[in-house]
């Protein structure tokens, strides 16, 4: 079987995306304007970035829009082949979206704050490619959307893993020191993380390393 697999977030620059394919990463996370949250950078060098990494990496498009158009707009803009939906949509732009960009992978974020969210996924899982376990909270008067680094319910998200047949990435809290509990417990496609592997803001190729065997430790 394939190791799991992983995305690196909140990438800020070409040198970072270069830095974390270098290392091993199977996707890069690009993320355009949120209202809380690390990471924003602006479309322009979401779009060079993403032009500049290799055709088999996955390049994700982090969105807070709640309108096909807009998301559509955005990704035309952007050049990612990969849109990660942070907030929930009504069901019929679902249908819009994978219309206007054949070829382009839906992901939708699954913030998992209780047995709840295992009924959220199965409603989504149908709609979309991936979906992408996190610990935001977008009923706060500021949503929280993601990049909180705090971990969620793990025997959920397990759940949710073993309730869809679709790709289940798991985000929030990861590091090198709980990836191999992590990847354990949940049994995940991926996982996602972004602040532990870095340093004064800037991804860290020491963190990098550790996280990456701490990876291949784990197995699959």
């Amino acid at each position: 079987m394939a190791r799991t697999r992983i995305k690196i977030c909140c990438i800020s620059s070409l040198k970072e995306g270069q830095l974390a394919v270098s290392h091993g990463a199977d996707a890069i996370g690009l993320v355009s304007y949120m209202p809380s949250g690390p990471g924003v950078i602006d479309e322009p060098l979401i779009g060079n970035i993403a032009r500049a990494a290799p055709p088999a990496i996955g390049t994700f498009l982090l969105t807070s829009a709640l309108a096909a158009d807009k998301i559509i707009a955005q990704q035309k803009r952007c050049h990612v082949n990969t849109v990660q939906i942070v907030d929930t949509l009504p069901h019929g732009e679902y249908a819009k979206l994978s219309k206007a960009m054949p070829g382009v992978a839906l992901v939708q974020v699954i913030h998992v704050r209780g047995k709840e969210s295992i009924a959220e996924a199965r409603t989504v899982a149908g709609y979309v490619s991936a979906v992408l376990l996190d610990s935001g909270d977008p009923t706060r008067p500021v949503k929280e959307l993601g990049g909180t680094g705090r971990v969620h319910n793990w025997p959920v998200s397990r759940a949710i893993v073993e309730a869809l047949d679709i790709p289940v990435f798991l985000a929030g809290g990861i590091c090198a020191k709980n990836v191999g509990k992590a990847i354990a417990q949940v049994k995940p496609f991926g996982v996602d993380l972004c602040s532990s592997v870095r340093t004064d803001d800037k991804l860290d190729h020491k963190k990098l390393r550790s996280f990456f065997d701490a990876v291949d430790a784990a197995g699959t």
